[in-house]
């Protein structure tokens, strides 16, 4: 990432300077799941396997790590000297490996059982499979929580293309394996699925540690200690209203399993679900790139009007790819030849294009918002955001299972939009007073 002169009035241009390396890593991130979908429905029983990991074992996954999803916004934040550093280095340990342990218990024993059959009611073909995947995903917790809190000391230091670096190694050992498994032909799908992205977030958790020591070593080690040093109480403080919004929104995926596996052509919306999900979240990745810029810019002069320019222009611009995407024969394409979906998938898949359509719009705009709650260490606000999410999405799911007889995946993928709307207008209305404060200061 290019030094920014911190004086110097905040331009379009150097918004982009920041942002382009970090959403790079994010578009890469966000194409593997669409990788690992068409790989997988290219392999044995492709509506069980794919069912099996977009429908239970990745929700699960992401839940189960979801507390240490903002270490990356927290480590970018607070991460300004050595003995910050090590302090949130060692709540990362401490928390991934009790966060490990869950993982392990829910894998490995009857709780299993209780979570995903009694709570969940997925379709009994998919359990034996979906458990088999959440075993060999044991390491990703961990490794994941580790990478962000390194990422977040380099985008803190300039070297925020390391990032992009750092999850082209993972896509590209994800490829492998999963080129791999296709080769053997024989394997399980969910199993060469969960065995791709566990290679995968270790190899990008390794290149981490290594890419950061010597930034740790010339620039971290050289920062004076601040006169008000962070401590545990005061990380704490910063971090649990933070951590919730992960926790809440990742919620809401085994919710909408749970409805999907109880509607109209259960296995079918649930073998769609990550396939769609993937082309989705590949278009709403850039603008989860934001949140960091705006932690990172928002103390420059002008920064608040170059910044709103550039969510505006990034909104609109992912909004209508999305919608050529679904008004063209893109997406018959994209989900007929690059996912491999049969015709019917094929036909429900597009339908719930059309639902989704707000949503890499929505998305830019919650990074824009919570970015800016963020940089004012107003974080409770985040969470209340993630509170209103989760009451819409209950709302909206109870709603469509009761009174709409269609496939469960398009009363998920309405439940989706309906509660990003409303968490959007909640985060607006709490971020005003923050961005007109540093609005009137620059």
């Amino acid at each position: 990432m290019t030094t920014l002169d911190p004086n110097r009035p905040l331009r379009p241009r150097d918004v982009f300077t920041t942002w382009w390396p970090l959403a790079a890593s994010w578009l890469l991130m966000g194409l593997e799941l669409p990788a690992v979908s068409a790989f997988v429905a290219r392999l044995a029983e492709p509506r069980i396997h794919l069912a099996a990991y977009g429908g239970v074992v990745f929700p699960l996954a992401l839940l189960i790590e979801s507390p240490i999803i903002m270490l990356l916004s927290a480590s970018t934040a607070l991460a300004r000297d050595s003995d910050s550093y090590r302090l949130i280095r060692r709540f990362m340990f401490m928390v991934a490996g009790s966060l490990t342990a869950l993982h392990a218990l829910i894998a490995f024993t009857p709780l299993f059982d209780l979570i995903v059959v009694r709570l969940m009611g997925v379709p009994e073909d998919i359990r034996e499979p979906a458990r088999l995947g959440l075993r060999i995903m044991l390491p990703w917790t961990l490794a994941i929580a580790y990478r962000r809190t390194q990422q977040g000391v380099l985008i803190r230091f300039g070297h925020s293309r390391a990032v992009g670096v750092g999850t082209a190694i993972r896509l590209a050992a994800i490829v492998i394996v999963l080129a791999t498994g296709l080769a053997i032909g024989h394997l399980p799908g969910v199993a060469v699925a969960t065995m791709a992205v566990a290679t995968g977030v270790v190899s990008e958790a390794i290149y981490a540690g290594v890419r950061v020591r010597p930034v740790l070593r010339e620039q971290v080690a050289a920062v004076s200690a601040p006169a008000a040093p962070l401590t545990m109480r005061r990380f704490m403080a910063f971090y649990l209203p933070l951590s919730v919004t992960p926790l809440v929104l990742f919620l809401a995926m085994p919710m909408t399993t749970a409805t999907m596996s109880r509607m109209v052509q259960p296995l079918d919306s649930l073998a769609t679900w990550p396939v769609i999900n993937g082309l989705v979240f590949a278009l709403r990745s850039t603008g989860f790139a934001l949140n960091e810029v705006m932690v990172a810019l928002l103390d420059r002069p002008g920064a608040v009007a170059a910044l709103r320019r550039f969510t505006i222009a990034l909104a609109s611009s992912v909004s209508a790819l999305l919608v050529l995407l679904a008004a063209t024969p893109l997406g018959g394409l994209w989900f007929g030849r690059v996912s491999a979906l049969p015709p019917d998938l094929v036909r429900l898949a597009g339908t719930g294009l059309w639902i989704a359509l707000l949503m890499p719009a929505l998305s830019t705009l919650q990074s824009y918002y919570q970015g800016a709650l963020v940089h004012g260490h107003r974080t409770r606000a985040v969470t209340e955001s993630v509170l209103v999410y989760l009451a819409f999405t209950v709302v909206s799911l109870w709603a469509g299972a009761a009174w709409l007889r269609v496939p469960g995946l398009l009363v998920g993928l309405g439940a989706f939009v309906i509660a990003s709307a409303a968490m959007v207008a909640w985060l607006r209305i709490r971020a005003r007073t923050t961005l007109r404060e540093l609005e009137a200061a620059a």
